[in-house]
């Protein structure tokens, strides 16, 4: 099958903006939100759906328990529907373990991280606690060794133990619970998903496959390796262990699910629309080729270093039009909103129903100016 870039477009734009207000379907087609800066990511997911603003994420991630803040894809912090983590958390233990990050005295062992793990299980079985409290809980059960502050961070350093909280993460026994205070807290998912296990590797990985590909397909098994921060070579296992038939998009090959291959009408008449997508947003950091969704200009003002995310971007019928910010002042926002092509009447009055609907979402009233934008690009 022979596909344009505007058909690719087009499938990935339906399934990433459904509208309607069912955030953990929403949050899945994304294949979780990332949520290092947690105010864009609370942006990423409104702005997909129809009359919902941030207030409405922060409840279901606090209050009704439908989102987890946890850690996902490249080991970074995600938002996920709470009922996946069977499945994110077998996935993300099937992927081969990392060279050694630290110095032969600094890292634990095998037996040590196992323990660990099992003492931060029990630790957060029915308490939110912080990096400090978790320290004289975990030294509690394991001994002083697992608080030794020997992992280098920022300008000091981390007690060793911390050095596991991913894999603890990946083990469903720890996610994010609400900030207590300026600090950040971590609980037990087993608190609001009582009972649940990793989904076994092989049904995990496979899952996941497909997840990546509804959203981001047509793809490489490349394109997957990149997404996930996993090796090429366990990419490609994967993908030849799962039911895929191969298409072409623009003449490149490409892959997509067996049961998923048919293209609508609606699909096969290209992309469409405006969107004001944040810090990090899942569509340009998930979508390759880069070259074809960053297009000319967009390549050298939107990317930093070949990295997506890094910029808050403007898509334009499918693809990177331009860059954006905003500056939030009281009960104002002003965004600065940098078109990198032509700026004609219809993209401006896009631009500013789309800041409109920023507006609503922050719950404060929009300004719009079209000039280039001065900063630089988030770290």
């Amino acid at each position: 099958m022979k596909l344009t870039w505007d058909q690719v477009s087009a499938r990935r734009l339906q399934r990433h903006f459904p509208g309607g207000q069912d955030l953990p379907a929403v949050v899945r087609a994304m294949s979780g939100a990332h949520a290092q800066i947690l105010t864009a990511a609370e942006l990423s997911i409104a702005v997909r759906c129809d009359g919902i603003t941030r207030y409405d994420v922060q409840s279901a991630l606090w209050t009704e328990r439908s989102l987890v803040k946890t850690f996902g894809p490249r080991g970074t912090v995600h938002l996920l529907p709470t009922d996946d983590l069977p499945m994110w958390t077998g996935a993300l233990q099937a992927l081969p373990t990392r060279a050694a990050l630290f110095a032969t005295d600094v890292r634990m062992t095998a037996a040590q991280t196992e323990q660990v793990i099992a003492a931060l299980a029990d630790a957060l079985a029915d308490d939110e606690l912080t990096v400090e409290e978790l320290t004289v809980a975990v030294v509690a059960r394991v001994g002083k060794w697992a608080g030794d502050l020997v992992m280098p961070a920022f300008q000091g350093f981390w007690p060793r133990w911390q050095q596991a909280i991913t894999e603890a993460a990946n083990a469903g026994v720890l996610c994010y619970a609400p900030n207590k205070g300026r600090k950040a807290a971590y609980t037990n998912p087993q608190r609001w998903l009582p009972g649940f296990k990793p989904m076994p590797t092989d049904e995990a990985v496979a899952e996941l496959v497909r997840r990546y590909l509804y959203g981001y397909g047509p793809a490489t098994s490349a394109n997957f390796a990149r997404w996930l921060s996993a090796p090429e070579t366990w990419a490609a296992k994967a993908f030849a262990s799962s039911d895929l038939v191969q298409v072409y998009v623009e003449g490149r090959e490409a892959w997509v699910c067996a049961d998923d291959a048919a293209f609508s009408s609606a699909e096969a008449s290209g992309g469409s629309g405006l969107r004001l997508l944040p810090y990090f947003d899942a569509y340009v950091v998930g979508g390759q080729p880069r070259d074809l969704l960053f297009p000319g200009k967009a390549s050298e003002r939107a990317l930093a270093g070949g990295q997506a995310g890094n910029y808050p971007v403007v898509l334009v019928d499918g693809v990177v039009a331009g860059v954006w910010h905003q500056r939030r002042s009281g009960r104002r926002v002003d965004l600065t909103v940098e078109l990198l092509g032509s700026s004609t009447a219809r993209v401006r009055r896009l631009v500013e129903a789309e800041a409109e609907r920023i507006g609503e979402i922050l719950g404060a009233t929009p300004t719009v100016t079209f000039d280039v934008v001065s900063v630089g690009p988030h770290a």
